[in-house]
């Protein structure tokens, strides 16, 4: 194991790029990881997710840029330590076990050392991913979420510094998943190994990382905790790649922009500039005191809209009701807990809490 100080990053990569027919895949990417961190490379698939990892594991060269390991370089475009010395594990979503080769020894690919200190790393890896009954087993005789424990345990067995993880849960059954992910989660960080997962899925990055790096074009957009990702959006389609988003289009006049549901504030906008005004389902608030002309305003939430309900779908957890606002014809989603299933074309008020909206200057090519 490394003996850096508690400064040092365990994983550094600085100004990566690659490019492939002229175009650039990988784009001036850096980011840092410490020893038990999980970092979530998350974004779209395309964007450059998993050619940043191969690059890291050094089965893809980088056109520019460096990899550093506990602060020493492992990798620039001069110098390159190869793949099977840079103490960097691989999981992948597929879990690539020899068929031929028993449970033990697939956990054992890798390893040196005697015979007898190999068989004690894999019996103590195997009773870590309460599997150590089928020691003597073969993968064809395991279940899904079995083989990828499997798959775990061998990446562990060398010790790695960083584990690299490329959608190593995407094919296993929904019902498995979140316990396997948070059992993958606790033996990492328990090793102190720092983890660099790459997801498409934002539910996944946000239940498994320490940090979020959301990746689009090959770029890092924004990197931080998860709650900040979340709460403070880069832009609209930062918004939108987390969960389902609400648009208002506004045109900005005297540091305002005048919508269905009042004026919102938009300071250092210049007039004429148009602006879309972004928030999610959970914060469209629909509000039952229809007595007279609707609910009074509110300094927190504005003017009140009035919409006519379109559809309703119960979603489990959550309903999920679709409204059409009277102004201007625009479609508005929101969620609401449990049951809640108002008939099409009834009318309701609505209002938006303005603490959980984001003012974006509009595209210019929508």
């Amino acid at each position: 194991m490394s003996t850096s100080n508690d400064h040092t990053p365990r994983l550094e990569i600085r100004n990566l790029r690659r490019s492939f027919d002229g175009r650039a895949v990988v784009d001036d990417v850096s980011l840092k990881i410490m020893p038990g961190q999980v970092t979530c490379l998350l974004g779209p698939s395309g964007c450059g997710k998993s050619t940043t990892l191969r690059m890291i594991a050094g089965v893809e060269m980088q056109d520019s840029g460096k990899i550093y390991v506990d602060g020493k370089l492992i990798c620039d475009t001069v110098m390159r330590v190869p793949p099977e010395r840079r103490e960097i594990g691989l999981m992948f979503q597929d879990f690539a076990l020899f068929p031929h080769l028993s449970v033990a020894d697939n956990v054992a690919y890798g390893l040196t050392g005697s015979k007898a200190d190999k068989r004690a790393r894999v019996e103590e890896l195997l009773s870590r991913v309460g599997l150590s009954q089928f020691i003597d087993g073969y993968p064809h005789q395991l279940s899904g979420g079995e083989q990828q424990r499997v798959a775990l345990a061998r990446a562990l067995a060398p010790r790695p510094r960083i584990m690299l993880m490329d959608e190593p849960f995407s094919g296993l059954d929904n019902r498995l998943r979140d316990g396997i992910r948070d059992e993958t989660l606790s033996i990492l960080k328990e090793e102190d190994t720092a983890v660099l997962l790459v997801t498409h899925e934002p539910y996944e990055a946000m239940r498994m990382a320490d940090e979020i790096a959301l990746m689009r074009n090959g770029k890092i957009v924004q990197q931080g905790a998860p709650y900040n990702v979340y709460t403070r959006p880069l832009d609209r389609a930062s918004v939108a790649f987390f969960s389902d988003a609400n648009m208002l289009k506004a045109t900005v006049e005297g540091a305002l922009a005048m919508t269905p549901f009042g004026r919102f504030l938009a300071p250092g906008m210049p007039d004429g500039t148009k602006v879309d005004i972004t928030f999610r389902p959970q914060h469209l608030r629909i509000d039952f005191d229809r007595a007279g002309e609707g609910p009074k305003p509110t300094p927190a939430d504005g003017t009140a809209a009035r919409a006519v309900v379109e559809r309703a779908r119960f979603m489990g957890n959550e309903s999920l009701v679709e409204f059409r606002l009277d102004h201007d014809d625009t479609l508005m989603k929101a969620t609401v807990p449990n049951v809640f299933l108002p008939k099409v074309g009834t009318v309701m008020w609505l209002t938006v809490p303005r603490d959980r909206c984001f003012v974006f200057q509009a595209d210019e090519v929508e």
